[in-house]
Order: C-alpha cells, then structure tokens, then sequence
C-alpha cells in the first residue's frame, strides 16, 4: 500500500503519481506516498515528539523453503528492499508510514488509550446498521485513496526508477490490488512465470496476513467515513445450506436472467472488477494496473460440486480447532496435521490430510461462491470476501484462545518464501512482520461477538493465564497430590508414634540428662 523512504536520518520522502520528480532515481517503489512529515510537529516520524525516527531496515536472513527456487528475479523478495531500505520506526504505541497514527488497539492523543471494537456477526446487525455498512463499502468503491497509489510496472520496467509507474486508485480496489500483488505470479521474462510463489495463501502466513489486511481495510473505512467505531461484520458459514448473504437485502441477489450476475437491484450490481485476468498480465509479462475488467460474477452453489460438495459444518470447524500444531513440514498445501492448511482448505477437515483435489474449510467458500471469488488473484473484488475472511479470522482466534501458543510455535526459518516469522508482509506499508499478528485479537484491539466473555475482575484475568496452564499438566498435579497425601499420612503417623512413646517413657526420663523441650525437639527432627 504506502511506501515511506527515508533519504537520511533527517529527512524521508515518499513518491507521488502525481509528482513523479520526487522519486529518488536508484530507490523506486512499488506502493507509493505523497511526501509528508507529521503534521503535528512537522519532522519526519514525529521524531521531535518522541514517536519515531528514520531508520535501517533490517531484514530476516532465516533460509526460505525450496518453493521458489530464484533470487533476484521477483520485486518482492526480501521485501521492501527492492524498493527502499529506510522507513520511518515508530516508538511506543505509535505506528504508521510517519508514525502518525496508534498502533492497532489503542487510541488518544498520545495512543495511551486501550480500545476494544467487536466484530459483529451481519445478520445481528439493525437494519440501520446493516445499510450504513453497505453504504460504508460504496463509498469505499467510489472514493480515492489519499494516501497510497498502486504500482503499473515492476521494477526492471521502471528502468530502475527513473521512470516511475503509478496510478492512483479507490479504496476499495487497493485492497483488490495489494491481495493480487501479493498473490501473483512471478514474471521471469518472454512468456515464462513461476506460478509456485504466493506472499499470502499456501504456507504459514495465510492467517497473519490476511488479519493485517481486514485491519488496514478497517481502519481506511473509519478515515473515510469518520466513524471511529466501525468493524467488518463477518458472516458464520458453518452448517449454511445455501449463500444466505447472497439476497439484494445483503450482498447481492442473483440475476433474473443471467444467473453469473447479480440482481439489478443491488448496487454491487454495477461494480467493476480488477486484476481478474492473470493468463492475461503473464503472457504479456505486465502488473494489473487496475482497468476496469467487467462486473462482479457470482453463481453460488453451481460449483463443481466433485470438489466442493457443500458449505463447511460445525463438526469441520471443530475438528480443525481441535488440531495442537499451527504449521508442520513442508509448511505448504501439502502440509499433514496443520492447523493453518486445514483451516486454508488445503487438507481434509476430517483427517487433516492434504488433499489438494478437494477444498475444505476457507477455499470451499471461495469455490462454492463461482465467479469472482473463486479465482485467487481477484477475489477481493467480491465484497463477500471481507464478511468470509473476518469468519475465518475469527476460527484462527478461537485456535489462538484454545492453544495459547507461544511465538515460537510460528515458524522462524524454511517457510515458502515471505513466510518465514520475521518475514515483512508482501505489500503493506508501513512494515509489519508475520509473527507480530500471531497473538490474540484483543491485544490488537478487536474481538468476536460470538466470541466474547463475561467481563472479568483484574485479579481474575490475571489468574486465566496460570490456570489455563495448570489444565493442560493436571495430570502432573494429581500425581503430585497423591503423593503429598502419603507423605502427610507417614509424618503424622510418625508424629503420633512419636508421641506415644514419650508419654510411656517420660517416668523413666532423667531431667538432669536431658530436658522435655529437647526431647520433643529430637522426637520432631526425627519425624521429619
């Protein structure tokens, strides 16, 4: 999305499509910023206030998986640096590109505010609620980014940056642009591509990544509309017997006479798509540049029902929580036992086998809507996407909640490319690093209707913690229990015997040679 340079420790410049003189010849970019210190103390990273400074960027040199087996061929490896290698670090609860914003959860003038929006489900939502959200996505469709402006060429096109490529773009259709650039195949020149490489699906980011972006999506509808307390609802798809959001009350009803359209009812009904033609950009070797490309396409449940039978149930969703390991080898689709595959859709939801000839669980929405959201690329264009992934989002939280894993489960090295934990995510400025958003929701300032729990006393949260990890070695303390009992029961059988004999001896006792006091002293010591 945006993209921050810092020319030197006193001084960082973004690029504009609008003022392409500013683009530093031998740092191009592929997602762009108007130059812009902050507002509020006129530095660059607020570094007069105290909130960042310009920085290195500092890169994972974890290996990568053999997935892709190139260097020095796709703009985004080692991502940012192809494109700049200093960007504004923000300290504190501060974020952002000039690190003028808080970071996800918290709010104020200084950022010292803790703040929890929920998540609602759509159909709890009042009608007035439900229609603002609708509005809140037209609106989206309908209005320029103010901050970022999207990437028409690669790198090598840009002859290296002195001849910058950019457009600018709705806000809406930046997200369907950063979740095709990130999805994309590489381009290795003539016709050639490299289709195994996805900064986004297909390996242990999937979860991290598409959580960053429904909160940068979120936070760019509460900027446009000012409505500070705005979520994305989600919709709950387990055990659904058809497209239930699929109506012109919702997100669009089918078409009377062409049922891959939607109803002319509906406003989605004159949306156009972008970045949908990936034979297209490969053959010619070229980014989609955001051309309108036609209407959104839906026939829900008129898929190939050979690989996607039905929508997901209960029991699937069960089953997948009920898996103890986030990501296991080959960390891809073919992973066996992962939670992140299973909850992909690449492996069984019954097994947790892979089974790259089925779709389960998050890909069987995608391939049961048939049309727009069933190609990877473009998916996003399908306003559905944002109400689907938020579900999905919230089945990785309730995992998170069960397993309280530690960071460390979220692998270091040899993950598919971008995958690694230290990995920056492919495309999003200002930076952010898998492993930041592989925590609870709460710490990033949202939470899940249906997911919430009474409100508990301070002492009582603190508590939660300790007592979660007591469940899980109860087993342990049991055996510890049984075994203090029979050591209590040994000491106070001593003690009493103990006992028993002073009081038959204690005429014989001499005092001179040794006082009572002692005696229950030694008699004690000798329980012990």
């Amino acid at each position: 999305a945006l993209l921050l340079l810092c020319e030197d420790v006193s001084l960082c410049h973004g690029f504009s499509a609008s003022h392409p003189s500013a683009v530093h010849r031998t740092i191009p970019q592929s997602l762009c910023k108007h130059t812009e210190l902050w507002d509020g103390d006129g530095s660059p990273c607020g570094e007069l206030s105290n909130r960042g400074s310009c920085q290195n960027i500092l890169l994972s040199q974890a290996p990568l998986g053999p997935q892709f087996p190139f260097s020095g061929v796709d703009d985004r490896e080692d991502w940012p640096s192809v494109f700049y290698n200093r960007t504004c670090k923000c300290e504190g609860n501060f974020m952002g590109f000039n690190c003028g914003e808080c970071k996800f959860g918290f709010s104020g003038l200084n950022c010292t505010e803790r703040r929890l929006r929920t998540r609602r489900n759509i159909f709890q939502l009042s009608t007035t609620e439900k229609n603002k959200f609708l509005a809140y996505l037209n609106l989206a469709k309908n209005i320029p980014s103010q901050d970022y402006v999207i990437a028409t060429g690669t790198y090598t096109q840009m002859k290296n940056g002195s001849n910058p490529m950019f457009r600018n773009i709705n806000v809406y259709d930046l997200f369907v642009w950063m979740h095709y650039y990130a999805s994309r195949d590489t381009l290795l020149g003539g016709s050639n591509v490299w289709r195994d490489i996805d900064f986004a699906h297909e390996a242990p980011g999937f979860l991290p990544w598409h959580r960053v972006f429904l909160l940068m999506w979120e936070r760019e509808i509460q900027k446009i509309t000012g409505d500070e307390n705005f979520t994305i609802p989600y919709w709950d798809w387990r055990d659904a017997e058809d497209c239930v959001v699929c109506t012109d009350e919702y997100m669009g009803g089918r078409h009377p006479t062409n049922p891959n359209l939607l109803s002319p009812a509906s406003f989605f009904s004159s949306w156009q798509v972008i970045c949908t033609r990936s034979e297209e950009y490969n053959s010619q070797q070229t980014l989609c540049n955001a051309t309108s490309e036609g209407p959104i396409l839906r026939n829900p449940g008129n898929n190939d029902k050979s690989r996607t039978p039905r929508l997901p149930s209960s029991a699937e969703v069960e089953f997948c929580l009920s898996l103890t390991q986030y990501e296991s080898e080959p960390m891809d689709k073919m992973a066996n036992y992962s939670f992140r595959n299973t909850l992909e859709g690449f492996a069984d939801p019954r097994t947790a086998i892979s089974n790259i000839s089925q779709s389960g669980l998050h890909n069987a929405l995608h391939i049961y809507m048939n049309g727009s959201m069933s190609q990877v690329q473009g998916s996003a264009n399908d306003p559905v996407f944002v109400l689907h992934h938020a579900f999905v989002d919230s089945i990785f939280e309730r995992w998170l909640r069960r397993h309280r894993p530690m960071l460390e489960v979220y692998p270091a090295a040899n993950a598919p490319i971008g995958h690694n934990r230290e990995n920056y995510m492919v495309p999003f400025i200002p930076l952010y690093r898998n492993g930041e958003f592989f925590k609870s929701s709460r710490e990033l300032g949202y939470d899940y209707e249906y997911l919430q729990e009474p409100a508990l006393g301070s002492f009582q949260e603190f508590l939660i913690p300790y007592l979660d990890e007591a469940r899980q070695i109860w087993a342990w303390l049991v055996g510890a229990a049984v075994i203090g009992a029979i050591i209590t029961a040994l000491l106070t059988g001593l003690i009493l015997v103990c006992r028993k004999k002073r009081q038959r001896t204690s005429s014989e006792i001499q005092p001179l040679l040794i006082e009572s006091e002692d005696y229950n002293n030694m008699c004690y010591q000798s329980s012990f």
